[in-house]
């Protein structure tokens, strides 16, 4: 009976063995499924619940294990794909519609952050979709570049053209997941006819320019010998020296492009390479986090799985032994924990959906305040360097000014200095001569100024009331033949500062032309008057 016994126990246990190690081997096979290859020629997307804050992770070689229930996955081609752009009258910088026909080869980025931009823009989007999208936002930033250059620049300089073609429609691209791999310029028209106009006028200056010379070497050869080669040898020092010139002038303005390239370049590399080393950091440390919160995951579930062993064994061995009458207690605690598992579930799922979607609209708001931020430092740059131009220019304007009215007034004095100095020339020992000769020439200005005081005053509106005295209007008994109007003009008159009186308060004598002033006495009170002395027969005046 105890063999018997002891024959059902070990055909349990064997039983219980070969069904566990068939579950191994099921999960082991559906995970052998579950495992999905990247080829190199796909990214590899996976989405649902990824860890970390991102919506998905892109994958490019190599391969991960999809969760079931909780993850799914797909693959983006990275096939590049040709657009025709048949870009038509689109607007340049001197206001000329032209026609810029060209093909751009793009395809989907590699790089971390672009891949991920990829798989929240295109994922489950055809290729036809795809290229409609690059389409609209390659047709937009070429007619904002256009709008920047004029003709010639788009024409002639097809290299600047392409880099800023490059650079603005590039980072467009990136923002949908997208680089551009070429750029072909096909051709340049317009429907005004500019451009066929510059090289007729191109051609035409050639023709010219060849008939000119044609017509010197006919008239070189018909001169004589001697002359032949001394003009040959004055041509050849002036084409020398022009071909030097012109050489040189290349030359500066190749080092000034190359300079402006370079420092175009430098700023884009810069800028470019600080947003890659920030998007780099962040997604370390995303990238790090997500790896610590793995561990810590697997850490808690490998424990988990552990304990739940280790419980499964003693629960094994208690079962043995009293198999049949707790199978039932078994069953029904088996079912709650199926259903509880599956509530769990979920949650987790409804968890994940959450956090999905608050994240997105949090990357959606970021992105937007970082635009606009951008915009603002952009348009505070340019209106810090629009004042600063501004004020150098009023600045060079002031002192352009004050350099000329400085060099004005110092050749004004300049010439004044020349003339005083030929005017002491000319007196010779008579040096006293020269401030004499001045004033002369000022008395016009003085006289005027005299006559100024009374220009204006109206002889036949004056009223002159008599002080009793009849006809002696000087009170000193001395008779006055006029009346009082006479007495007042008289008296208005000797109010004005002498000449005489003038050239005595200057400390110079005037020329004896103009008489000589002489001290008399007149009366008792000793009272001093000036008197014009006669000269050469003359009789005097008063003054």
């Amino acid at each position: 009976m105890g063999l018997l016994i002891l024959g059902a126990n070990e055909a349990i246990l064997f039983g219980v063995i070969g069904v566990v190690l068939m579950i191994f081997l099921f999960i082991a096979m559906y995970a052998a499924t579950r495992y999905k290859r990247c080829p190199s020629n796909k990214v590899l997307v996976v989405y649902g619940r990824t860890g970390g804050d991102r919506t998905a992770k892109c994958l490019h070689g190599g391969g991960a294990l999809v969760m079931p229930l909780i993850q799914d996955y797909a693959y983006l081609n990275l096939e590049p794909m040709t657009i025709e752009i048949d870009l038509t009258n689109a607007l340049s910088k001197k206001n000329i519609r032209v026609n810029v026909p060209s093909t751009f080869t793009i395809g989907i980025s590699t790089e971390p952050d672009i891949m991920n931009n990829a798989a929240e823009r295109l994922l489950g989007l055809t290729e036809i979709d795809i290229a409609t999208q690059a389409r609209d936002i390659i047709l937009g930033q070429m007619r904002l570049v256009i709008a920047t250059l004029t003709i010639e620049e788009i024409n002639q300089d097809r290299e600047k053209f392409l880099g800023l073609v490059n650079q603005n429609v590039n980072s467009e691209l990136m923002k949908v997941g997208l680089e551009v791999i070429n750029v072909n310029i096909r051709d340049i028209t317009d429907e005004s006819g500019y451009i066929d106009a510059i090289g007729r006028r191109a051609a035409a200056e050639a023709i010219n320019t060849a008939k000119v010379e044609v017509a010197v070497a006919d008239k070189q050869g018909a001169i004589g010998e001697a002359s032949a080669n001394r003009e040959k040898q004055v041509l050849v020092a002036e084409q020398v020296a022009q071909s030097n010139m012109g050489q040189k002038q290349a030359e500066r303005d190749q080092r000034i492009k190359v300079a402006a390239l370079e420092a175009d370049g430098i700023a884009g590399e810069a800028n470019a390479e600080r947003s890659k080393q920030i998007a780099v950091a962040e997604q370390t440390a995303k990238a790090v986090q997500g790896k610590k919160a793995a561990e810590a995951q697997q850490r808690i579930e490998v424990a988990t799985l552990e304990a739940g062993a280790v419980e499964g064994e003693n629960k094994s061995q208690a079962e043995i032994a009293d198999y049949k009458a707790t199978l039932e207690e078994r069953k029904a605690e088996a079912k709650r924990r199926g259903e509880v598992a599956t509530a769990n579930a979920a949650k987790d799922v409804l968890e994940a959906e959450k956090a999905q979607e608050i994240a997105r609209l949090e990357k959606e708001e970021v992105a937007r305040q970082m635009i606009e931020q951008r915009k603002v430092e952009i348009n505070a740059e340019a209106e810090a360097e629009r004042q600063r131009r501004i004020a150098k220019g009023e600045a060079d304007a002031i002192l352009a000014k004050y350099t000329a009215e400085a060099e004005g007034m110092q050749k004004v004095l300049e010439a004044k200095a020349e003339g005083y100095n030929k005017l002491i020339e000319v007196c010779g020992d008579r040096k006293d001569l020269a401030p004499s000769l001045l004033i002369i020439e000022k008395l016009p200005e003085l006289v005027a100024e005299q006559v100024k005081a009374i220009q204006n005053l109206k002889i036949d509106k004056i009223t002159v009331w008599d002080s009793g005295n009849g006809g002696n209007g000087s009170g000193d008994g001395e008779s006055v033949p006029t009346g009082s109007t006479g007495n007042f003009l008289r008296g208005l008159m000797g109010a004005l500062p002498p000449m005489h009186e003038l050239a005595q308060q200057a400390g110079i004598d005037l020329p004896k032309v103009l008489g000589q002033v002489a001290d008399t006495k007149q009366n008792a009170d000793s009272r001093t008057t000036f008197e014009a002395v006669p000269v050469d027969g003359d009789e005097a005046t008063d003054a």
